[in-house]
């Protein structure tokens, strides 16, 4: 039989639990595709719902745009966005098929000459963004000859995610060797740069290159205090926990922005990055997500807000992430 867009949803989850909590907040403020995201991982819902929702985002290039990723506006396909549908896709199961081959046909139209995703497509010039991902270089990137560059953070998760789901497509083989190659190349990386080698790390075929890359950028991690091992700790702005100044180049365009925990870069047990942190350490991490729950029952964004929609739709993505990655390490949620 086939699978319809909607299912029926099982009885409310326990009263007081973190889970109670958020399902009003999602009903509230969440846009449709969070809605049904909440509903697939929580409740039961069909993924055939989420590829529903998914599919008003869809450009007929086969990218993704129209606010997907709630931090790069206008209607045109980004790399970001289409990272974020796949990122979907794969959530639900359904990263595959002719979706996905138009997916990469896309990212082959937009790469650079080395083979990679730019952080964002001149196309995207003169739409509402925040400052985070208005194109500033990172030391990762690489410069092509046409002037714009390759970017490690666009480009290692989506990566990731197609190999993941054993995807093989030509474009595939220059974006890996790119991810490869950023990834030997960092040595006093922004916290943005390590959770995208992470999303490509966990997924790359080359099981043993990819568990002694993830050691030494874990050494770089703990050695550069890009984790804050202590969440509970003041911290004085501008400095990292423990360390008396943060380097340069783990900053973004002047501003530390906001510190990242263990569970920021291991968001399962199974994430290379794991090993990377004690049993207290990721402990004393989970406490302090759990904490972070708010009385709306929403997670709070972490960064000042730029424009009040793009928080607010940000705000349910944190939330479903926190309640799943406490799941993963077995919290109850509900």
């Amino acid at each position: 039989m086939a699978e319809t867009g909607a299912s029926p949803l099982p009885c409310t989850p326990p009263a007081r639990s973190p889970l109670f909590s958020a399902e009003p907040f999602i009903w509230l403020t969440a846009r449709v595709l969070e809605q049904r995201l909440f509903a697939y991982h929580f409740l039961r819902g069909a993924p055939a719902a989420v590829e529903a929702a998914l599919d008003a985002y869809r450009n007929e290039d086969g990218g993704y745009g129209h606010a997907l990723e709630p931090d790069l506006r206008g209607p045109v396909s980004q790399p970001l966005h289409t990272a974020h549908a796949l990122r979907v896709l794969d959530a639900v199961g359904r990263c595959g098929g002719q979706r996905v081959e138009r997916v990469c046909r896309y990212l082959t139209s937009v790469s650079t000459a080395d083979g990679a995703l730019p952080a964002v497509h001149p196309s995207g010039r003169g739409y509402p963004a925040a400052p985070l991902v208005q194109g500033a270089p990172t030391a990762s990137d690489t410069p092509d000859r046409a002037g714009s560059r390759g970017s490690l953070p666009a480009t290692g998760p989506v990566v990731g995610l197609l190999h993941r789901n054993e995807v093989w497509h030509a474009w595939l083989f220059r974006a890996t060797d790119f991810c490869w190659q950023a990834v030997a190349n960092l040595e006093k990386p922004h916290p943005h740069e390590v959770l995208a080698a992470v999303a490509f790390l966990d997924s790359v075929p080359d099981r043993p290159r990819a568990e002694a890359a993830a050691d030494r950028l874990g050494r770089l991690v703990r050695a550069q205090w890009l984790a804050a091992l202590d969440p509970g700790r003041s911290v004085p702005p501008g400095r990292a926990p423990g360390a008396r100044h943060v380097p340069q180049q783990a900053t973004h365009r002047g501003d530390p922005g906001p510190r990242h925990f263990p569970h920021d870069f291991a968001r399962s047990p199974a994430s290379l990055a794991r090993a990377w942190f004690t049993d207290d350490e990721m402990a004393r991490s989970l406490d302090h997500l759990a904490a972070g729950q708010q009385e709306d029952g929403g997670w709070p964004l972490r960064r000042r807000p730029w424009a009040p929609v793009p928080a607010l739709e940000t705000r349910a993505l944190v939330t479903i992430e926190a309640l799943r990655t406490l799941r993963a390490y077995g919290r109850f949620v509900g």
